[in-house]
């Protein structure tokens, strides 16, 4: 049996080293190679060798930390019901400490001298701790027994600590008294701390919903119904009934259920929610159609050809959640430091208390006491563990709303450092298909130019749509876009296509068909010359230049005499010389590797406004070219679609897929651009750039915040000024702190990266 890598969801998580405990406990088990826990996420992502541990110790571990893992694939409902419900927990534990700390604190502060104050905020302050804020106790003894300490340590150290400080001046006052003390209570302090840590982490878990609605959303794309026919009978089915091969019928303004095919009918499809492009794509028998799209227009019969987890959304969906639980390079610190924040604030809680009672005998036991426990609140590794991964969360999530796919972090974060980009150009740069680009009529026809154009027309799109070549393909295309065009409506056949006889293919030449009573000769020069057709000089001049700018020619004859002269061509994607200005503009290098003949390369270069380019380069010359410019110091990004590319992806930096390429482009890469778009290209750039901006942004306060606070809290101004950090306003700004990284990293949402 081999390794098996799965991703499972942690319920319970509350810190980075809640985070960084799972992860060290996991990877320290026999069999299990590799554990790597998200906060944000709240995921687990484990490769184990079942055959050495199975699932049960690995969920029994992380239950011993104060933990549960839940295994099983949750549903869209599932999954928002079990955050609603912690949610929900989370308001009314904070709602209701709330309510028994406001008596707390105003007795402390204002009605101090009634009687049997203390005792009254001692009853107020026990349910707060025991049962609004008791997951902080429960899981920091559970941590203890492991030897190990996170956040709730910290909490239950410093709350607890003040109960039991507090409780016994209120039953033995008279202990402090008799060595020259006040007797102080910080019931306040205890209650208002809870409080704040729980207003903090519900403040916090409706940000991180946010981070995640870009999966939810994609999750919640699917359909759940779709009408099928079956043994000719019509009926509704649940989405996970239909299986491979099922003929799906689809009404306009509905959802398509599942990746298929068209197999009748036509339509415009809104592919926007896929794809990231607002512009519907008109789809025709044999075209293919992605599941969760919606048709517009037209009824259509599809055939199922990818189900369930197969289906593009079910892979995109997968693809997201695996990247956003991964970790970026730029995480390692902050895991470090958090592995061992809290020991070591501890220790500084402790050598501040001793500082405290050696500099101050006379007064230094209350002051040690608070400083101590200020340092532990406001000590919360919160921010630091948040910093990165809510950051990779929101732009992620953001690039797959824009068509864009990230494998892992690391990805999205090396991308913005590239400085070299290299092109393929069939596919990539260029459509990758033929082209229809020019089209002559026999300028001495005596039907006359307008009717003679729409006579050929109608019988090359009758005659080409029985064939399966590409030119063929581009013919019926160019022809039948041109007339729907011209009628302000989408056409999938021209009047008279049942009127075609005697269709006959001549492999590598041409076809020939009567048509309309017409005999029709459709292919090369010498196919059309070897029927008897005489070519007009004026054509022969003409395939002479298009030749030169490396374009095909196919002529049309009707009854043995030429009417036509068409020409094509493998042309630039529209966009594609915008995005490669805009790359240069961003100071990037753009390369053109091509296996086409060095004038097509040039002649494509030129027009796509690329300076270097390499023709006729097999699969390994372009993984060489690639790792000759990562030598020359260059941090490559690879840009292909097909099978020859995928050694040059796998060598580069950065590999980044068309979408509309082969599977084993895909595999190779880490970016695949759904579309197909190199203006993707572009945004993915500015995103991965504007989401290490915000991690480094949020890591900075993060550290920053804990670099001033924590001096403080000890007492470090309190000789100098007199001022002494309050433990209730340390729990706020701790609960601040953790707030503003999400809030900041949620900012990526907003942007545009055009």
């Amino acid at each position: 049996m081999g390794n098996m890598k799965a991703m499972y969801r942690v319920d319970g998580m509350s810190c980075a080293s809640c985070a960084g405990s799972i992860q060290t406990m996991l990877a320290a088990q026999e069999g299990v190679n590799s554990a790597s826990v998200n906060l944000a996420s709240e995921q687990v992502m484990v490769d184990y060798d079942p055959s050495v541990i199975t699932l049960e110790q690995i969920i029994k571990t992380v239950d011993e930390l104060g933990f549960k893992i839940i295994t099983r694939d949750l549903s869209l409902e599932e999954a928002q019901d079990l955050s609603a419900v912690r949610l929900k927990r989370l308001r009314a534990n904070t709602i209701l400490s709330a309510l028994f700390s406001i008596p707390v604190v105003l007795i402390a502060m204002v009605f101090h001298h009634i009687q049997y104050g203390n005792i009254i905020m001692m009853a107020l302050t026990i349910p707060v701790l025991a049962w609004f804020g008791r997951e902080f106790f429960v899981i920091a003894w559970k941590r203890m027994l492991h030897f190990s300490a996170n956040m709730d340590t910290l909490v239950a150290l410093g709350t607890g600590s003040a109960f039991i400080f507090s409780a016994f001046n209120t039953i033995y006052p008279g202990y402090l008294l008799n060595h020259g003390f006040e007797p102080h209570v910080y019931f306040e302090a205890a209650t208002v701390i809870i409080t704040f840590i729980l207003l903090g982490r519900f403040f916090e878990e409706k940000a991180k919903q946010k981070t995640s609605e870009a999966i939810k959303k994609l999750m919640g794309l699917g359909v759940k119904t779709a009408l099928v026919i079956r043994n000719g009978v019509e009926k509704e089915m649940l989405i996970s009934k239909i299986v491979k091969g099922d003929i799906l019928v689809i009404r306009p303004g509905e959802k398509i259920p599942t990746d298929g095919r068209v197999v009748e009918g036509h339509s415009s499809i809104d592919e926007s929610m896929i794809t990231g492009e607002s512009m519907p794509v008109n789809k025709w028998p044999g075209d293919t159609v992605i599941g969760a799209t919606i048709n517009q227009t037209g009824s259509m019969k599809v055939v199922a050809e990818k189900v369930g987890n197969d289906t593009l959304l079910a892979q995109i969906i997968r693809l997201v959640q695996e990247a956003q639980g991964s970790k970026a390079p730029i995480q390692k610190l902050a895991d470090k430091i958090a592995a061992v924040f809290v020991p070591v604030v501890m220790a500084i809680a402790v050598l501040t208390f001793i500082a405290w009672m050696v500099w101050q005998p006379a007064t230094g036991a209350p002051l040690a006491f608070v400083a101590a426990v200020t340092v532990l609140v406001v000590a919360c590794p919160c921010a630091l563990g948040l910093a990165t991964p809510t950051a990779l969360m929101v732009g992620l999530g953001k690039a797959a709303q824009s068509g864009i796919l990230v494998k892992d972090a690391q990805s999205l974060e090396m991308f913005c450092k590239t400085t070299a980009i290299v092109l393929d150009k069939t596919g990539t740069v260029t459509i990758g298909r033929p082209q229809v680009t020019d089209v002559f009529l026999d300028p001495e026809s005596d039907r006359g130019q307008e009717q003679a154009g729409r006579d050929i027309q109608r019988a090359i799109v009758a005659i080409e749509s029985m064939s399966e070549h590409p030119f063929a393909e581009a013919l019926v295309n160019f022809f039948t876009e041109k007339k729907g065009k011209n009628q302000g409506e989408l056409q999938p056949q021209l009047p008279g296509e049942s009127m075609v006889s005697g269709f006959e293919s001549i492999t590598g030449k041409g076809v020939s068909a009567t048509f309309a009573g017409d005999l029709y000769h459709i292919g090369s020069r010498s196919y059309i010359t070897g029927s008897g057709c005489k070519v007009p000089e004026v054509f022969v001049q003409d395939e002479i230049k298009l030749k030169q700018q490396s374009k095909s020619v196919v002529y049309v004859s009707c009854n043995n005499i030429v009417a036509a002269m068409v020409a094509f061509a493998d042309t630039v994607k529209p966009g594609s010389a915008k995005a490669i200005s805009k790359l240069r503009e961003m100071g990037l290098q753009v390369h053109l590797l091509s296996g086409d003949s060095v004038a097509i390369t040039s002649h494509i270069a030129a027009l796509a406004g690329i300076e270097f380019f390499k023709a006729e380069a097999t699969p390994v010359e372009k993984s060489d070219y690639v790792r000759h410019l990562k030598e020359q110091g260059f941090v490559v990004a690879m840009v292909g679609d097909g099978i020859n590319d995928s050694p040059a992806l796998a060598v580069a930096d950065i590999g980044i897929a068309m979408g509309t390429g082969t599977d084993i482009a895909i595999e190779s890469a880490q970016i695949t651009l759904i579309k197909g778009d190199l203006g993707k290209l572009v945004t993915a750039l500015k995103l991965s750039s504007a989401t290490v901006k915000t991690i480094r942004q949020n890591l900075f306060w993060a550290f920053f915040y804990n670099i001033i606070t924590i001096p403080i809290a000890a007492g470090i101004l309190y000789p100098f000024t007199g001022f002494m950090l309050n433990p209730m306003l340390a729990g706020a700004a701790m609960a601040f702190s953790s707030v503003s990284v999400v809030s900041n990293s949620l900012r990526l949402r907003s942007k545009r990266y055009d």
